[in-house]
Protein backbone atom coordinates (compact mmCIF):
# COMPACT_ATOMS: atom_id res chain seq x y z
CA UNK A 1 0.00 0.00 0.00
CA UNK A 2 1.27 3.44 -1.20
CA UNK A 3 1.22 5.86 1.93
CA UNK A 4 2.09 9.50 2.31
CA UNK A 5 2.43 10.65 5.84
CA UNK A 6 3.53 14.15 5.87
CA UNK A 7 2.65 17.85 7.40
CA UNK A 8 1.36 20.59 5.29
CA UNK A 9 2.01 24.60 6.17
CA UNK A 10 -1.34 26.34 4.78
CA UNK A 11 -0.05 29.77 5.76
CA UNK A 12 -2.37 32.21 7.99
CA UNK A 13 -5.39 30.23 8.81
CA UNK A 14 -8.52 32.12 9.91
CA UNK A 15 -10.99 30.64 12.22
CA UNK A 16 -14.59 31.16 12.76
CA UNK A 17 -14.00 32.87 16.16
CA UNK A 18 -12.15 35.43 13.45
CA UNK A 19 -8.75 34.93 14.74
CA UNK A 20 -5.93 33.90 12.69
CA UNK A 21 -2.92 31.97 13.59
CA UNK A 22 -0.71 29.95 11.23
CA UNK A 23 -1.80 26.58 10.44
CA UNK A 24 0.05 23.11 9.71
CA UNK A 25 -2.06 19.82 9.23
CA UNK A 26 -0.67 16.51 9.59
CA UNK A 27 -1.91 14.06 6.96
CA UNK A 28 -1.67 10.81 5.48
CA UNK A 29 -2.78 9.30 2.22
CA UNK A 30 -3.08 6.10 0.67
CA UNK A 31 -3.17 4.62 -2.69
CA UNK A 32 -3.00 6.35 -5.90
CA UNK A 33 -4.85 9.28 -7.09
CA UNK A 34 -6.14 8.94 -10.56
CA UNK A 35 -8.34 12.13 -10.42
CA UNK A 36 -11.49 10.72 -9.40
CA UNK A 37 -11.29 8.28 -6.70
CA UNK A 38 -10.64 10.42 -3.51
CA UNK A 39 -11.92 9.23 -0.07
CA UNK A 40 -11.94 11.79 3.08
CA UNK A 41 -11.93 9.48 6.04
CA UNK A 42 -12.69 12.08 9.12
CA UNK A 43 -11.77 10.61 12.36
CA UNK A 44 -13.13 10.96 15.75
CA UNK A 45 -12.79 12.74 18.41
CA UNK A 46 -9.44 11.94 19.98
CA UNK A 47 -8.37 10.36 16.78
CA UNK A 48 -6.00 10.97 14.42
CA UNK A 49 -4.52 11.07 10.76
CA UNK A 50 -3.42 7.47 11.00
CA UNK A 51 -6.17 5.65 10.15
CA UNK A 52 -5.01 2.51 8.80
CA UNK A 53 -1.37 0.69 8.54
CA UNK A 54 0.63 -1.21 11.22
CA UNK A 55 -1.43 -1.55 13.96
CA UNK A 56 1.63 -1.74 16.69
CA UNK A 57 4.96 -0.28 16.90
CA UNK A 58 4.27 2.32 14.37
CA UNK A 59 6.51 4.97 14.81
CA UNK A 60 6.14 8.91 14.01
CA UNK A 61 2.44 9.02 14.54
CA UNK A 62 2.89 11.64 16.72
CA UNK A 63 2.09 9.58 20.23
CA UNK A 64 -1.09 7.83 18.56
CA UNK A 65 0.65 4.22 17.78
CA UNK A 66 -2.70 2.04 16.68
CA UNK A 67 -3.88 3.02 13.38
CA UNK A 68 -7.68 3.45 14.43
CA UNK A 69 -9.74 1.74 11.45
CA UNK A 70 -7.65 -0.62 9.62
CA UNK A 71 -10.13 -3.37 8.90
CA UNK A 72 -12.26 -0.28 7.27
CA UNK A 73 -9.33 1.25 5.39
CA UNK A 74 -6.79 -0.96 3.82
CA UNK A 75 -5.97 -3.15 0.64
CA UNK A 76 -9.11 -5.55 -0.11
CA UNK A 77 -11.55 -3.90 2.78
CA UNK A 78 -14.52 -1.84 1.95
CA UNK A 79 -12.25 1.14 1.57
CA UNK A 80 -10.04 -0.44 -0.26
CA UNK A 81 -6.79 1.63 -1.09
CA UNK A 82 -6.04 -0.24 -4.06
CA UNK A 83 -8.63 1.63 -5.88
CA UNK A 84 -9.56 4.87 -3.98
CA UNK A 85 -6.89 7.51 -2.82
CA UNK A 86 -7.59 7.88 0.66
CA UNK A 87 -7.03 11.46 2.37
CA UNK A 88 -6.76 11.29 6.39
CA UNK A 89 -6.09 14.67 8.27
CA UNK A 90 -5.76 15.52 11.52
CA UNK A 91 -8.11 18.46 12.47
CA UNK A 92 -6.96 21.77 13.88
CA UNK A 93 -6.89 22.19 17.68
CA UNK A 94 -5.36 18.28 18.21
CA UNK A 95 -2.48 17.12 19.32
CA UNK A 96 -1.26 14.73 16.92
CA UNK A 97 0.58 16.85 14.60
CA UNK A 98 -1.82 19.25 13.50
CA UNK A 99 -1.80 23.07 15.50
CA UNK A 100 -3.54 23.24 18.46
CA UNK A 101 -3.11 24.79 21.79
CA UNK A 102 0.39 22.34 22.50
CA UNK A 103 1.56 23.89 19.54
CA UNK A 104 4.37 26.72 19.62
CA UNK A 105 3.02 30.08 18.77
CA UNK A 106 5.60 31.58 16.65
CA UNK A 107 5.09 35.24 17.69
CA UNK A 108 6.13 34.18 21.15
CA UNK A 109 7.94 30.72 21.34
CA UNK A 110 5.63 29.10 24.20
CA UNK A 111 2.94 26.80 23.57
CA UNK A 112 -0.68 28.54 22.74
CA UNK A 113 -2.29 26.77 25.65
CA UNK A 114 -5.72 28.44 25.98
CA UNK A 115 -4.77 31.22 23.40
CA UNK A 116 -5.22 28.87 20.30
CA UNK A 117 -8.14 30.12 18.48
CA UNK A 118 -11.37 28.58 19.63
CA UNK A 119 -12.30 25.77 16.82
CA UNK A 120 -15.11 24.68 15.20
CA UNK A 121 -16.39 21.61 12.78
CA UNK A 122 -16.61 24.11 10.20
CA UNK A 123 -13.02 24.88 10.67
CA UNK A 124 -12.07 21.15 10.38
CA UNK A 125 -13.80 21.33 7.52
CA UNK A 126 -12.30 24.07 5.75
CA UNK A 127 -9.09 23.06 6.89
CA UNK A 128 -9.52 19.73 4.92
CA UNK A 129 -10.60 21.69 2.12
CA UNK A 130 -7.80 23.63 2.19
CA UNK A 131 -5.36 20.79 2.67
CA UNK A 132 -7.18 19.15 -0.90
CA UNK A 133 -6.35 22.49 -2.40
CA UNK A 134 -2.61 22.13 -1.34
CA UNK A 135 -2.30 18.37 -2.89
CA UNK A 136 -4.21 19.28 -5.49
CA UNK A 137 -7.29 16.95 -5.36
CA UNK A 138 -10.20 17.71 -6.83
CA UNK A 139 -13.65 16.59 -6.39
CA UNK A 140 -14.16 13.73 -3.57
CA UNK A 141 -15.87 10.66 -4.49
CA UNK A 142 -16.99 10.20 -0.80
CA UNK A 143 -16.20 11.44 2.68
CA UNK A 144 -16.92 9.12 5.58
CA UNK A 145 -16.03 9.36 9.21
CA UNK A 146 -18.23 8.38 12.50
CA UNK A 147 -19.04 10.11 15.65
CA UNK A 148 -17.89 13.69 15.79
CA UNK A 149 -15.79 12.83 12.58
CA UNK A 150 -19.77 12.07 11.01
CA UNK A 151 -20.44 15.60 11.51
CA UNK A 152 -17.76 16.29 9.74
CA UNK A 153 -18.73 14.58 6.78
CA UNK A 154 -22.15 16.62 7.28
CA UNK A 155 -20.49 19.60 7.07
CA UNK A 156 -19.11 18.63 3.72
CA UNK A 157 -22.37 17.97 2.64
CA UNK A 158 -23.42 21.10 3.93
CA UNK A 159 -20.45 23.22 2.78
CA UNK A 160 -18.73 22.39 0.15
CA UNK A 161 -21.92 20.46 -1.78
CA UNK A 162 -20.34 20.36 -4.91
CA UNK A 163 -16.93 18.97 -3.91
CA UNK A 164 -18.15 15.54 -2.87
CA UNK A 165 -20.34 13.02 -4.26
CA UNK A 166 -21.23 10.32 -1.76
CA UNK A 167 -21.47 11.20 2.23
CA UNK A 168 -21.56 8.52 5.05
CA UNK A 169 -21.89 9.48 8.21
CA UNK A 170 -21.48 6.99 10.97
CA UNK A 171 -23.22 7.12 14.45
CA UNK A 172 -23.35 10.86 14.53
CA UNK A 173 -26.04 12.83 14.58
CA UNK A 174 -27.23 16.42 13.67
CA UNK A 175 -26.22 17.85 17.10
CA UNK A 176 -25.39 16.47 20.08
CA UNK A 177 -28.73 15.87 22.74
CA UNK A 178 -29.10 17.76 26.27
CA UNK A 179 -27.39 14.70 28.22
CA UNK A 180 -24.32 14.28 26.20
CA UNK A 181 -23.74 17.99 26.34
CA UNK A 182 -24.26 17.61 30.02
CA UNK A 183 -21.26 14.81 30.50
CA UNK A 184 -19.30 16.46 27.95
CA UNK A 185 -19.58 19.51 30.28
CA UNK A 186 -18.36 17.28 33.39
CA UNK A 187 -15.62 16.01 31.66
CA UNK A 188 -14.43 19.59 30.86
CA UNK A 189 -15.12 20.91 34.38
CA UNK A 190 -13.06 17.65 35.81
CA UNK A 191 -9.96 18.67 33.25
CA UNK A 192 -10.51 22.74 34.52
CA UNK A 193 -11.05 22.23 38.37
CA UNK A 194 -7.48 20.04 38.41
CA UNK A 195 -5.29 22.54 40.29
CA UNK A 196 -2.17 21.11 37.21
CA UNK A 197 -4.95 23.47 34.69
CA UNK A 198 -3.44 26.49 35.60
CA UNK A 199 -6.44 28.03 32.88
CA UNK A 200 -4.65 25.70 30.12
CA UNK A 201 -0.92 27.13 30.87
CA UNK A 202 0.66 23.79 32.09
CA UNK A 203 3.38 23.30 29.35
CA UNK A 204 7.05 24.22 31.31
CA UNK A 205 9.33 21.86 32.17
CA UNK A 206 8.86 22.28 36.32
CA UNK A 207 5.06 22.06 35.75
CA UNK A 208 2.78 18.81 35.79
CA UNK A 209 -0.33 18.54 33.07
CA UNK A 210 -3.82 17.95 34.54
CA UNK A 211 -3.48 14.35 34.48
CA UNK A 212 -6.16 13.48 37.11
CA UNK A 213 -8.81 15.74 35.48
CA UNK A 214 -7.90 14.47 31.86
CA UNK A 215 -8.37 11.03 33.53
CA UNK A 216 -11.70 11.46 34.98
CA UNK A 217 -12.70 13.00 31.65
CA UNK A 218 -11.86 10.22 29.82
CA UNK A 219 -13.66 7.67 31.89
CA UNK A 220 -16.60 9.85 31.50
CA UNK A 221 -15.90 9.54 27.78
CA UNK A 222 -15.68 5.78 28.14
CA UNK A 223 -18.97 5.32 29.69
CA UNK A 224 -20.50 7.12 27.13
CA UNK A 225 -18.90 4.72 24.59
CA UNK A 226 -19.93 1.38 25.98
CA UNK A 227 -23.59 0.04 26.46
CA UNK A 228 -25.33 -1.81 29.47
CA UNK A 229 -25.05 -4.67 27.33
CA UNK A 230 -21.74 -4.62 26.58
CA UNK A 231 -20.69 -3.46 30.01
CA UNK A 232 -22.78 -6.31 31.58
CA UNK A 233 -20.91 -8.63 29.61
CA UNK A 234 -17.40 -7.47 29.71
CA UNK A 235 -17.72 -6.75 33.93
CA UNK A 236 -20.68 -7.14 35.42
CA UNK A 237 -20.12 -6.71 38.76
CA UNK A 238 -17.35 -8.39 39.32
CA UNK A 239 -14.18 -7.54 41.45
CA UNK A 240 -10.76 -6.90 40.06
CA UNK A 241 -9.43 -7.91 43.37
CA UNK A 242 -7.36 -5.55 45.59
CA UNK A 243 -4.05 -6.19 43.84
CA UNK A 244 -5.26 -4.66 40.82
CA UNK A 245 -5.89 -1.67 42.76
CA UNK A 246 -1.99 -0.86 43.23
CA UNK A 247 -1.84 -0.10 39.54
CA UNK A 248 -4.81 1.80 39.26
CA UNK A 249 -5.07 5.69 38.06
CA UNK A 250 -7.16 6.63 40.95
CA UNK A 251 -6.48 8.42 44.15
CA UNK A 252 -5.84 6.77 47.74
CA UNK A 253 -9.05 5.86 49.20
CA UNK A 254 -8.75 4.28 52.97
CA UNK A 255 -12.41 4.40 53.65
CA UNK A 256 -12.84 2.27 50.40
CA UNK A 257 -10.98 -0.82 51.63
CA UNK A 258 -13.75 -2.85 52.83
CA UNK A 259 -15.40 -2.42 49.39
CA UNK A 260 -14.21 -4.76 46.34
CA UNK A 261 -12.20 -2.96 43.72
CA UNK A 262 -14.57 -3.63 40.37
CA UNK A 263 -13.38 -4.73 37.15
CA UNK A 264 -15.59 -2.06 35.59
CA UNK A 265 -13.36 0.73 37.79
CA UNK A 266 -10.03 -1.10 37.08
CA UNK A 267 -10.92 -0.96 33.41
CA UNK A 268 -11.80 2.79 33.19
CA UNK A 269 -8.49 3.41 35.04
CA UNK A 270 -6.05 1.26 32.91
CA UNK A 271 -7.88 3.53 29.96
CA UNK A 272 -7.21 6.73 31.61
CA UNK A 273 -3.90 5.96 32.53
CA UNK A 274 -3.00 5.14 29.09
CA UNK A 275 -4.72 8.37 27.72
CA UNK A 276 -3.34 10.43 29.56
CA UNK A 277 -0.25 9.44 28.10
CA UNK A 278 -0.59 10.43 24.88
CA UNK A 279 -3.60 12.79 24.69
CA UNK A 280 -3.31 16.91 26.02
CA UNK A 281 -6.08 18.69 28.21
CA UNK A 282 -6.34 21.52 26.69
CA UNK A 283 -6.77 20.05 22.92
CA UNK A 284 -9.78 17.64 24.78
CA UNK A 285 -11.25 20.73 25.31
CA UNK A 286 -11.03 22.41 22.63
CA UNK A 287 -12.08 19.18 20.54
CA UNK A 288 -15.42 18.48 22.85
CA UNK A 289 -16.56 22.00 22.62
CA UNK A 290 -16.37 21.87 18.38
CA UNK A 291 -18.42 18.57 18.95
CA UNK A 292 -21.07 20.15 21.36
CA UNK A 293 -21.25 23.64 19.48
CA UNK A 294 -22.17 21.28 16.01
CA UNK A 295 -25.68 22.56 14.83
CA UNK A 296 -26.40 21.39 11.42
CA UNK A 297 -29.35 23.38 10.84
CA UNK A 298 -27.56 26.65 12.43
CA UNK A 299 -28.15 29.58 10.36
CA UNK A 300 -31.30 27.55 8.30
CA UNK A 301 -34.65 26.82 8.44
CA UNK A 302 -34.17 23.28 8.97
CA UNK A 303 -31.46 20.19 8.79
CA UNK A 304 -33.06 19.88 5.09
CA UNK A 305 -32.72 23.23 4.09
CA UNK A 306 -29.24 23.44 5.15
CA UNK A 307 -28.24 19.91 3.30
CA UNK A 308 -30.45 21.45 -0.25
CA UNK A 309 -27.40 22.55 -1.86
CA UNK A 310 -25.97 18.62 -1.85
CA UNK A 311 -26.81 16.87 -5.03
CA UNK A 312 -24.99 13.65 -3.97
CA UNK A 313 -26.17 10.08 -2.32
CA UNK A 314 -25.96 9.40 1.12
CA UNK A 315 -25.92 6.72 3.70
CA UNK A 316 -26.68 7.31 7.33
CA UNK A 317 -25.21 4.03 9.40
CA UNK A 318 -26.43 3.74 13.16
CA UNK A 319 -26.19 0.86 16.01
CA UNK A 320 -29.15 -0.15 18.32
CA UNK A 321 -27.25 -0.19 21.35
CA UNK A 322 -25.48 3.48 20.88
CA UNK A 323 -27.15 5.86 23.02
CA UNK A 324 -23.83 8.61 22.31
CA UNK A 325 -25.69 9.15 19.15
CA UNK A 326 -28.98 6.85 19.12
CA UNK A 327 -30.86 5.04 15.97
CA UNK A 328 -33.94 7.74 16.52
CA UNK A 329 -31.16 10.87 15.40
CA UNK A 330 -29.94 8.57 12.71
CA UNK A 331 -33.25 8.28 11.81
CA UNK A 332 -33.81 12.33 11.70
CA UNK A 333 -31.06 12.76 10.09
CA UNK A 334 -32.10 10.38 7.20
CA UNK A 335 -35.26 12.00 6.76
CA UNK A 336 -33.54 15.23 6.30
CA UNK A 337 -31.41 14.13 3.23
CA UNK A 338 -34.97 12.69 2.37
CA UNK A 339 -36.59 15.94 2.87
CA UNK A 340 -33.78 17.76 0.81
CA UNK A 341 -33.86 15.35 -2.41
CA UNK A 342 -30.63 13.68 -1.56
CA UNK A 343 -30.96 9.68 -2.42
CA UNK A 344 -29.80 8.26 0.99
CA UNK A 345 -30.05 5.01 2.47
CA UNK A 346 -30.46 4.41 6.14
CA UNK A 347 -28.81 1.60 7.89
CA UNK A 348 -29.25 0.13 11.10
CA UNK A 349 -27.01 -2.30 12.30
CA UNK A 350 -28.11 -4.77 15.56
CA UNK A 351 -25.46 -4.14 17.89
CA UNK A 352 -25.34 -4.06 21.47
CA UNK A 353 -21.56 -2.69 21.55
CA UNK A 354 -22.51 0.67 22.09
CA UNK A 355 -20.69 3.77 20.43
CA UNK A 356 -17.70 1.87 20.05
CA UNK A 357 -19.24 -0.52 17.30
CA UNK A 358 -18.46 1.55 14.66
CA UNK A 359 -14.99 1.00 15.56
CA UNK A 360 -15.21 -2.81 16.55
CA UNK A 361 -17.77 -3.93 14.75
CA UNK A 362 -15.55 -3.93 10.68
CA UNK A 363 -17.84 -6.47 9.56
CA UNK A 364 -20.97 -4.59 9.88
CA UNK A 365 -19.47 -1.74 8.50
CA UNK A 366 -17.50 -2.83 6.04
CA UNK A 367 -20.62 -4.35 3.73
CA UNK A 368 -22.45 -1.32 3.28
CA UNK A 369 -19.67 0.81 2.83
CA UNK A 370 -18.15 -0.85 0.45
CA UNK A 371 -21.09 -1.53 -1.72
CA UNK A 372 -22.35 2.27 -1.57
CA UNK A 373 -19.11 3.46 -2.30
CA UNK A 374 -19.27 1.27 -5.68
CA UNK A 375 -22.79 1.70 -6.23
CA UNK A 376 -24.63 4.49 -4.13
CA UNK A 377 -27.97 3.60 -2.76
CA UNK A 378 -28.31 0.93 -5.64
CA UNK A 379 -25.78 -1.15 -3.85
CA UNK A 380 -25.87 -4.53 -2.12
CA UNK A 381 -24.45 -4.89 1.50
CA UNK A 382 -23.35 -8.78 1.44
CA UNK A 383 -22.38 -10.31 5.01
CA UNK A 384 -21.39 -14.13 5.83
CA UNK A 385 -24.70 -14.09 7.60
CA UNK A 386 -26.93 -12.65 4.71
CA UNK A 387 -27.84 -10.42 1.66
CA UNK A 388 -29.72 -7.53 1.83
CA UNK A 389 -30.62 -4.38 -0.03
CA UNK A 390 -30.32 -0.99 1.80
CA UNK A 391 -33.63 0.26 2.97
CA UNK A 392 -34.24 3.30 0.80
CA UNK A 393 -35.36 6.41 3.29
CA UNK A 394 -38.63 6.62 1.39
CA UNK A 395 -39.34 2.99 2.07
CA UNK A 396 -37.90 2.35 6.05
CA UNK A 397 -39.10 5.53 7.07
CA UNK A 398 -42.17 6.52 5.88
CA UNK A 399 -43.60 3.46 4.51
CA UNK A 400 -44.75 4.80 0.86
Amino acid sequence: MNRTRDTADLGEFEFECGRSVPLEVAYETYGEYDGDNAVLVCHALTGSAHVTGPKRGDEGTDGQAAAWWSDVVSPGKAVDTREYYVICANVPGSCYGTSGPASVDPETGEPYGTDFPAVTVGDWTRAQARLLDHLGVGPLHAVIGGSVGGMNVLEWAKRYPERVDRVIPVATAARLDPQMLAIDAIARRAITTDPNWNGGDYYGEEQEPPENGLAVARQLGHVGYLSKESMDRKFGRRSAGRAAMADAFAPDDPAADFFPYREVESYLDYQAEKFVERFDANSYLYLTRAMDDYDLGEGYDSDADALAGFSGEALVISFTGDWHFTVEQAERLAAAFEAAGVDVANHVVESDHGHDAFLVEPEEVGPPVRDFLAAGVEGRAVSDADEREFAPVHASLFGD
